[in-house]
């Protein structure tokens, strides 16, 4: 192996252990408690290394938030494609979202905190924008309208991610609860309403 491509070997693992060690952090004290300092402890750099790799802790957030939507997205569309029918795909896509929420709480709060994604990250982040076009293909062939519009199927999109991501921040507020079944029946309500709001 020739220098450059060992330097570059080097790159990466520093770069792979920051954020392993930022996550390491994360799950210990939360996102509220990570730090450059803290990071730089863990991995035993110095300050200046983290810097060498992220600009500041927001573009580490931004890492996280990426990988986020890449596996919510993931998981949406291993869901959907399990499906027969449109009406089987939603209802298989919002029960994922679902899980993945309460199954990744950190990933889940990252992404949202600080509420919706707006349009800028949208059309910065590939990953979001991925993971909204699962969103529209999972809704549109419920349309029931002769001359739905793009505007129109965003319109339902936005709808249903308001729903889901309404009921998950509610349920989420009671983080030590355990039995979330009856909340479980409140998102199976919501989403036969909606079916029935789009296919009517």
């Amino acid at each position: 192996m020739g220098t450059i491509e060992r330097k570059q070997r080097q790159k990466e693992e520093v770069y792979d252990s920051i954020l392993k060690a930022s996550w390491k952090l994360v799950k210990q004290e939360g996102w509220q408690g990570l730090s450059i300092r803290k990071i730089a402890e863990e991995i035993e750099y110095s300050i200046p290394v983290i810097y060498d790799h992220f600009e500041n802790k927001e573009a580490i957030l931004k890492q996280f938030t990426r990988q986020g939507f890449r596996l919510l997205n993931e998981q949406l569309v291993e869901a959907g494609d399990m499906s027969v029918t449109p009406v089987e795909r939603l209802k298989a896509v919002a029960s994922a979202y679902w899980k993945f929420a309460f199954a990744n709480p950190e990933f889940y709060q990252l992404m949202y905190g600080l509420g919706m994604p707006g349009c800028e990250m949208v059309n910065e982040m590939e990953e979001v924008r991925q993971f909204t076009t699962t969103l529209v293909n999972t809704i549109s062939p419920l349309e029931n309208t002769q001359s739905k519009t793009e505007s129109d199927i965003l319109i339902k999109m936005k709808s249903f991610w308001s729903m889901l991501h309404g009921l998950v921040t509610i349920e989420m507020m009671e983080q030590e609860k355990e039995d979330r079944e009856p909340a479980a029946e409140v998102l199976n309500e919501s989403i036969r309403n909606f079916i029935a709001g789009i296919t009517q």
